[in-house]
């Protein structure tokens, strides 16, 4: 029986002092099918704030307001509300099979009610789908990606259990009108966003800073919306849509600082379980929150009686079997990792001080234009196998990657953002990995995004888009960068195909610093040496300058 599984790739999986070496590049295709895709937010790219009778969002309100840089607002933003064509051209380009893109409730309900309908709205929308299937791209919507309705938000938004109901009407809607053409919805995108900057932190709109009870009771409340949205679909639209609906969770990989010490692991699973778990949790394992993030909580409680630091709502356990399950597949946001150790939290409100971890980012990591945003694209395959054990382990739904990018900087040489190269080719390698080598079942991309937009507080000033958008111009010209060549080069590959390549077979080792590698075909410089299978016990540095030779 031969050692090891045989690997037609060329990469090689060693052990050394039992730290995997995480930075070899996976030269393989992407399974048959796999769904390559970009995306943009209405609020980041539509414009037409006030045509076909929109109403105003918090965004709006936001931008109106001059809290975005430079008095920045998106009320033209890209003017994607006029130029459907323009962008759908711009996706044949890429080669892409799936664009994701959020509807704004505000289009088609102004006030977030139906009572207040706009069909011009809906027919934008309309535009849209019928322009991407005839282009033979797979529409895939996301109903809420945080621009809510302002009307909504003066009668106490997401804070409000009413929005619940509305939510689920707007979601009805939106199944009803597109469904027969829309087959992937996303309930809400990056929710914990919502929670976390919308009214935990206060830096998002609507500008909210309650940590100790808002945030937990936004969250409680885009839970019960999801599960309605999902519920509504279901029982009114599934068995002739034959549509998949799922949310797009937002998570950072948390890397213990000191994995050899017991309370960084602890404190690097409170990071998760209080980004990730919070939402996950309800949804895909028992309907109710983490059992760690409760007894965090209880404790601040016990610890902290003359200031409480957080107050979890409860769901009644219909409240419970109504959320466990609804989603058809599991939506993840990733862009960046953090390093966590176990640090006591006091009586301090939000996510750290809750749950007693600190985290840090490690200076080798390469920066982008933005704050939060750091390289390391291996936490991406970690936090891929997490999910897949602690999410998916007895709902088995397949992951889709539903957003990864990162910011550049504007400036004069705007079209060679080799940095966004280098990390889109990356993170799309990591989930290869964790595809290939691991096992998991990842789906889908998502490059993030089609083209620069209106980011929120930085306003134009970073640049998320494989096309570049010159803002100083009314007609918002769009013009490729160097990673949209790039992204449409994987995607015509389906992955990373290399002539040079070695076929293995990877086995457990026993001695620190060796392998067993079983060669059966090796091509170096162009000549073709087959073998019978040769297993033998290869050195590291042995390893390395075969690695170094493949390359030559």
């Amino acid at each position: 029986e031969p050692q090891g599984n045989l690997l037609s790739v060329c990469y090689i999986q060693f052990f050394y002092n039992t730290k995997t070496i995480k930075d070899l590049f996976l030269m393989e295709s992407f399974p048959s099918g796999f769904q390559w895709a970009t995306s943009t937010e209405s609020f980041k790219a539509e414009g037409g704030w006030l045509e076909g009778g929109k109403g105003e969002t918090i965004w709006d309100r936001f931008g109106h307001e001059g809290q975005a840089l430079g008095n920045q607002t998106a009320d033209l933003a890209c003017d994607s509300y006029n130029k459907v064509d323009y962008d759908v051209y711009l996706l044949r380009g890429l080669q892409v099979n799936t664009y994701q893109f959020s509807i704004s409730w505000a289009r088609i309900f102004p006030s977030g009610h139906r009572d207040s309908q706009s069909k011009k709205g809906a027919l934008y929308y309309d535009k849209l789908i019928n322009a991407l299937i005839e282009s033979g791209i797979q529409p895939v919507a996301t109903l809420y990606h945080w621009d809510l309705p302002q009307a909504l938000q003066d009668n106490g938004g997401w804070t409000n259990a009413s929005i619940v109901e509305a939510f689920k009407d707007y979601a009805d809607f939106c199944f009803a009108k597109f469904g027969d053409r829309v087959k992937t919805w996303n309930t809400f995108s990056s929710p914990w966003v919502v929670s976390h900057a919308g009214y935990g932190t206060g830096e998002h709109p609507p500008g909210i800073k309650d940590y100790v009870v808002s945030s937990y009771e936004v969250t409680h409340n885009l839970l019960k919306s999801h599960a309605e949205a999902w519920h509504v679909y279901n029982d009114k639209y599934r068995k002739s849509q034959r549509g998949k609906v799922g949310i797009a969770l937002n998570s950072d990989w948390a890397q213990p600082m000191n994995p050899s010490k017991p309370e960084d692991v602890t404190a690097a699973d409170h990071y998760l379980q209080f980004m990730l778990g919070w939402f996950a949790h309800p949804i895909f394992v028992d309907g109710d929150y983490p059992a760690l993030l409760k007894n965090q909580v209880e404790q601040k409680r016990k610890e902290c009686p003359d200031f409480v630091p957080a107050v979890l709502p409860t769901f009644t356990p219909e409240e419970s079997k109504r959320i466990h399950g609804t989603s058809d597949f599991f939506g993840l946001n990733h862009y960046t990792s953090r390093l966590v150790n176990s640090s006591k939290g006091g009586c301090s409100p939000g996510p750290e001080g809750v749950g007693d971890f600190q985290a840090y980012v490690d200076p080798s990591w390469s920066t982008t234009a933005s704050d939060w945003i750091y390289s390391a694209p291996w936490g991406l395959r970690a936090l891929l196998n997490y999910i897949a054990t602690e999410y998916l382990n007895v709902t088995k739904v397949p992951i889709y990657i539903t957003g990864n990018g990162m910011p550049t900087e504007y400036s004069g040489d705007a079209l060679n953002d080799t940095s966004r190269v280098e990390y889109m080719k990356s993170y799309i390698n990591e989930a290869l990995k964790a595809i290939t080598l691991d096992g998991v079942d990842v789906q889908r991309f998502t490059v993030q995004s089609l083209m620069d937009g209106f980011e929120g507080k930085q306003g134009y000033s970073e640049r998320f888009g494989l096309h570049h958008v010159n803002f100083k111009d009314e007609g918002r010209p769009r013009t490729p960068k160097q990673s949209a060549y790039i992204f449409s080069q994987i995607i015509e590959q389906n992955g990373f195909v290399s002539n040079k390549c070695i076929t293995m077979a990877l086995s457990d080792t026993t001695s620190p610093g060796v392998f067993h590698l079983q060669l059966t075909r090796l091509k170096v410089a162009g000549m073709l040496m087959e073998r019978d299978q040769v297993c033998g016990i290869i050195s590291l540095s042995l390893a390395v300058f075969l690695v170094m030779l493949m390359e030559m």
